[in-house]
């Protein structure tokens, strides 16, 4: 992870990065208003269901599986081809995610190696474990060139400490940094891209920020584009300031839309229900 000095809470000094606290305050003001809409006192269960099928939907589609929403939907088999298995692991992670935010805390590197096991569904010995000098990587989105096993395996423990130990910075800054930072490590064979994805879904349930996880971020990267994503993602890469807050700011504008998408949900249910 990059950041622009040393400090106790790097995480906290790129909540100071400009432009950072209006993406934070937008993205607040928008999770509050989803939250606050009449239908969630009643049927908040069926919001949650459907941001976990369209963000998994999403984040399927940046990794090169874009299905319409409805063929997810009654889609049973997702072992077909490799469209079909990426979805399907889209859809595993996604259901996993709930269940693994107690440990997160206490354990990241337990919680992401559970993830490339739910998201890869095989017994290989290269699953479930960061990447070994040499072994391939599986990861078309990102073609930026593969960090060594041993800085990955160095990065994933400061990483690791800086959950664990918390802090004061605000849960999108957290969720950018993890996604980023698993999506420039790729640290493990496969499925990288799926896994940063539901790691920053689970940081923003977990912080409190969304505890419903009814804000799907993947649903809002996968509309503001491939491109958009990539471009946003080599900030993150650059290390710079203007970078890392471009970065921040892209993760925050996703989490907004995720929100238009959940509200837009919440309105069409209330209307079947008047």
């Amino acid at each position: 992870m990059s950041t622009t000095g040393a400090t106790a809470d790097p995480l906290a000094a790129l909540g100071a990065l400009p432009g950072v606290a209006e993406s934070v305050e937008s993205v607040r003001k928008a999770v509050d208003r989803v939250y606050g809409h009449r239908i969630m006192r009643r049927r908040s269960n069926a919001i949650t269901s459907e941001a976990a099928l369209r963000g998994a939907r999403g984040s399927a589609a940046l990794s090169g599986a874009d299905w319409a929403l409805e063929e997810v939907r009654r889609r049973t088999d997702f072992s077909g081809d490799d469209e079909a298995r990426t979805v399907g692991a889209a859809l595993r992670l996604t259901a996993e995610a709930g269940q693994l935010l107690s440990i997160w805390r206490q354990s990241p590197l337990r919680v992401l190696a559970r993830l490339h096991l739910v998201a890869a569904a095989a017994n290989a010995d290269e699953v479930g474990r960061p990447r070994q000098q040499g072994e391939p990587v599986d990861e078309p989105l990102v073609e930026q060139p593969l960090p060594s096993a041993a800085e990955v395996a160095g990065r994933l423990d400061g990483l690791s400490e800086l959950i664990i130990a918390g802090g004061s910075a605000p849960a999108l800054v957290t969720a950018a940094v993890v996604h980023g930072e698993l999506l420039a490590l790729r640290p493990f064979v496969s499925h990288n891209g799926l896994i940063a994805r539901t790691a920053e879904r689970i940081v923003l349930v977990g912080s409190g920020l969304d505890p419903k996880s009814i804000c799907p971020a993947e649903v809002g990267h996968a509309e503001l584009g491939r491109s958009a994503y990539l471009a946003a993602f080599d900030g993150y890469l650059s290390g710079t300031a203007e970078g890392m807050a471009a970065w921040i700011a892209h993760c925050g504008k996703a989490i907004e839309l995720g929100v238009r998408e959940s509200t837009a949900v919440c309105e069409a249910l209330q209307r079947g229900a008047a």
